[in-house]
This record gives C-alpha cells, sequence and structure tokens, in this order.
C-alpha cells in the first residue's frame, strides 16, 4: 500500500514537472537546475527560468528572457617611462618611482640636458611643442601651477569671486591665499588648469600653496579643510590621467601619501626635516626637491642614500640646476 502511494507521488511530480516545461517551450530533454533563492535565475543557454521563493516549487509562469552579456572590465595599468606607455594600446597615468633626475625651471629659456628624466616647468609657459619635444627625448613633465593662490597676471584670474581672494603671499606681490574651504567656488579656475594641463601633454603636475591651513590666508581654514581640499584636486587630477604632486604640506603627508603620486619639497635639508618625506618612497614613489642656500656637498650624500632626486637651484628657478648624482 505504501509503494503504491510512493510511486503515485512520483509519477504526480514528473508529471508537473513535464507540463511546465512543455508550456514554456523548453525542449524537455533539457537539463535545469531548480534552486530556491529570492528571485534567482537559473540559466539554461539563453533563457533564464525564474523560481518562485514562496513555495520552493518552480514557478507555473516562467519568466524567459536572452541572458545579458557578461561586461568585460578594462584592466588598469600605471607606466612608468614613456617607451613603455608607447608600446601599450592605452594612455594612462605616469607613476614616477624613486631615484629619478629631475630638472626644475618656471621662467626663462628651458635648459634641456641629456641624462634628465623629468622636466618640472610652468604650465602657462610651456607650449606643448615643447613638451613633445621632451617626450621624444624619453623625459616626462611635471606642470606648475598654483592651487592654493591666484596671481593677478594669469589669464584666468577673473575666474574667482573676490570674496574668495585673501591676503598676499609675503614675499609675492599680485599673488594672493585663494579659501580652499569653499571648493565649490574655486572649483572652476582649477578644473580649467587641470585642463589645460592635460591638453598640452603634461605627465604630472605639480599644484602649488597646498598648506594655506598653516599660514596666514585671511581665512579661517582648518586642517580638515585642507585635507579634503587636497584631496579633491588629487582626485580630479587622476580623471585626466596626471600623476599629482603634494607640495611642501609636511604635516599632513601621514594623510595624504597615498592620495598623492609623488612629492615636491623645498629645503627639507636646510630645515631638517627631510624624514616626513620618507612616507612616499616606502612606498614607491618618487621624492623630488631643491635647496637653494646649502651646497650641493652639504646634502646630496644625504639625498641620494634617502633615494631622494635632489637639486641645487636659484631661488627664482629660471636657469640650470645641479643634481644630486
Amino acid at each position: 500500500m505504501r509503494i503504491g502511494i510512493l510511486v503515485a507521488l512520483v509519477m504526480l511530480v514528473f508529471c508537473c514537472a513535464c507540463s511546465v516545461r512543455e508550456n514554456s517551450g523548453v525542449d524537455s530533454t533539457a537539463v535545469v537546475k531548480v534552486e530556491v533563492d529570492n528571485a534567482t535565475a537559473i540559466k539554461n543557454g539563453a533563457i533564464q527560468e525564474v523560481v518562485d521563493e514562496t513555495s520552493g516549487r518552480e514557478a507555473t509562469n516562467l519568466e524567459i528572457k536572452e541572458a545579458e552579456p557578461v561586461k568585460e572590465v578594462e584592466e588598469v595599468v600605471v607606466y612608468e617611462n614613456i617607451a613603455e606607455q608607447k608600446s601599450g594600446s592605452r594612455t594612462l597615468r605616469w607613476s614616477p618611482k624613486p631615484g629619478l633626475r629631475w630638472h626644475w625651471q618656471l621662467s626663462g629659456d628651458l635648459v634641456v640636458e641629456k641624462g634628465i628624466d623629468v622636466y618640472d616647468v610652468d604650465l602657462f609657459e610651456t607650449d606643448s611643442l615643447l613638451i613633445e619635444k621632451l617626450h621624444q627625448d624619453g623625459a616626462r613633465v611635471i606642470c606648475y601651477f598654483s592651487a592654493g593662490s591666484i596671481e593677478d597676471w594669469r589669464d584666468d584670474a577673473s575666474k574667482v569671486s573676490p570674496e574668495f581672494v585673501g591676503k598676499e603671499l609675503e614675499g609675492w606681490p599680485g599673488e594672493k591665499w585663494l579659501d580652499v574651504s569653499r571648493i565649490d567656488a574655486i572649483a572652476p579656475l582649477l578644473l580649467s588648469r587641470l585642463d589645460l594641463a592635460a591638453a598640452k601633454g603634461c605627465d604630472g603636475v605639480e599644484p602649488d600653496n597646498v598648506d594655506g591651513f598653516e599660514q596666514d590666508t585671511e581665512f579661517v581654514l582648518a586642517y580638515a579643510d585642507q585635507i579634503e581640499f587636497n584631496r579633491w584636486l588629487a582626485g580630479m587630477a587622476h580623471e585626466r590621467n596626471l600623476a599629482v604632486g603634494l607640495k611642501n604640506d609636511l604635516e599632513q603627508v601621514g594623510d595624504l601619501v597615498h592620495n598623492f603620486d609623488f612629492a615636491v619639497n623645498e629645503e627639507c635639508f636646510e630645515q631638517n626635516n627631510c624624514e616626513d618625506l620618507v612616507a612616499f618612497v616606502r612606498l614607491g614613489k618618487a621624492v623630488f626637491g631643491a635647496e637653494y642656500t646649502l651646497e650641493p656637498a652639504a646634502f646630496c650624500s644625504r639625498a641620494l642614500a634617502m633615494n631622494f632626486s635632489w637639486i641645487r637651484a636659484e631661488y627664482d628657478l629660471d636657469r640650470a640646476t645641479v643634481a644630486c648624482g
């Protein structure tokens, strides 16, 4: 008696399954895996069967649709040098490593020398043809501009409302601090400068004056305001495939080293605070810097031991420099 009941139940289940397959137009010989899960899609070739979670049975009205194609995820590659980048099919962000020889010159006719890996030049004063020529020579180009201040001689100075312009920088007539706590107000100026850097073919940018929270700017800038601004700036540079350097701002290195691709510093050997920059080297990121008053013999051996890229330069950055190593 029990065996008869069991056989009848098995036949009933088999007939129901066959009925569902016939109504759905699916070949009855197809093997379909059924799992009870919230709206789980069961793929069989180009169709999907939807399982009803509440009953634990196959739904009587099967939703049949074409399976969506799997999207390929593009691999992100960061190139270290021009040759490697040109051999690839895409142009992606440069990642400067420690130990590169660099030359920093923001005015005057650019001094071009053999053996220089990186040139740091003024964004506005350097044309794209010169940048391309340096690329052809195998060098990288960093483009300098001020991010935390505005210079009244720049063509784009009118892009910031006067209410967001503060005190003049000491020793720099015509250059005034910006209120970096108001990113919304100064973003048009800075985004246009980053766009210009990308259009000219710069490999990276050196945004200056990103430590206003420590300066007498006229604004009340907190540590957190500066962090938010600097991270935003780095993110906007990366969106344009530009490497970005943290200029000075040693107090915030610990909070920003992962957001920036390299560092640029002035006179850390003179001021005895170079240890703050070691965090970049530990992450395989270049540290570029200059001394204005010390002679190379006073700092080069230490710079090389720390794997820093250091030079002796004139304060106006308008002529040849002496590189360590």
